[in-house]
């Protein structure tokens, strides 16, 4: 206890006081749950690939099924309420601070919240991964990404739970209906044929950040109360989302064809129900489309 105390003590004397309005919320109060679970995330990717090494890859078709599903209904609301909470309290689209809405801000905190606990869920995309063997999709880009947003938005739910934060989150949720519908969809064989979107949803990822930093710069050149300091970082780490994920789009999409006189793998080993080994780094969940 007396380490925990000391930890939020220095949290708050870099951030400053908190907002009273989330205090005693689920998961909040303390930075530590937030800290050991990703921790425990690192270590399970380490140590999960380790003992899988030697021994088969997991189907998991049936709970794969049902997380994507999940994932699905609850972006789906998240979506829904951000739109609906945001109109409620005639939220501005450029700037909008974090008290002038009364109620309706409490409304959106309370969804930035599942929005926060969401990124804890996802861990489990990359532990799915390990446990499939499929470490090639387990990329910088993967962890860096399923990391450091748990931990972020355990920042924005303590400083900055409503207001300009909204935007972010109400283009990624929509993006995760799109994206784990795809992943969902991927797990039956016989869809594969009609899986050919793959390439426009990392479009739509990069349209994403772009559109967040925009948003983002326009309450800093036209400024409403909400804390300079979070607008700044907020367009740097979209920044580095930016670049990391254009380069996984590069090397995904743009790479030169491999040449035809390569032999032709056997089917049955290199080919399951008609699809190469060809790989899609992961990000946020994003998988490859080696068959399933």
């Amino acid at each position: 206890m007396a380490f925990d105390d000391e930890i939020n003590a220095l949290l708050d004397h870099m951030f400053g006081p908190r907002d009273s309005r989330v205090r005693g919320w689920f998961m909040l109060d303390s930075y530590l749950p937030t800290f050991f679970l990703t921790v425990i995330y690192l270590l399970s990717i380490w140590l999960g690939n380790k003992y899988m090494k030697n021994r088969p890859a997991l189907s998991l078709r049936g709970i794969l099924t049902l997380y994507n599903l999940g994932i699905t209904l609850l972006s789906a609301y998240m979506l829904a309420e951000l739109i609906l909470s945001t109109w409620e309290g005639g939220y501005n689209i450029q700037c909008q601070d974090l008290t002038s809405a009364g109620e309706a801000d409490i409304r959106v905190a309370k969804v930035l919240w599942w929005y926060y606990f969401s990124k804890s869920v996802e861990f489990l995309d990359t532990i799915f991964f390990v446990l499939r063997k499929k470490t090639s999709q387990i990329t910088f880009l993967h962890v860096y990404h399923h990391a450091s947003m748990f931990n972020i938005w355990w920042c924005v739910l303590n400083w900055i739970p409503c207001g300009q934060s909204f935007f972010g989150p109400t283009l990624n949720s929509f993006i995760h209906i799109l994206m784990y519908s795809y992943y969902g969809l991927s797990v039956f064989p016989s869809m594969h044929k009609y899986l050919w979107w793959k390439r426009y949803l990392t479009q739509a990822q990069l349209v994403q950040f772009v559109l967040t930093i925009t948003h983002t710069l326009s309450a800093v050149a036209k400024p409403c109360g909400f804390p300079l300091g979070c607008l700044i970082f907020q367009s740097s780490y979209m920044l580095t989302l930016v670049i990391l994920f254009l380069n996984f789009y590069v090397q995904t999409y743009q790479k030169k064809p491999i040449k035809k006189d390569m032999p032709e793998p056997r089917a049955g080993n290199e080919v399951k129900n008609g699809f190469p080994k060809a790989c899609f780094t992961a990000a946020n969940g994003v998988m490859n489309r080696k068959a399933q």
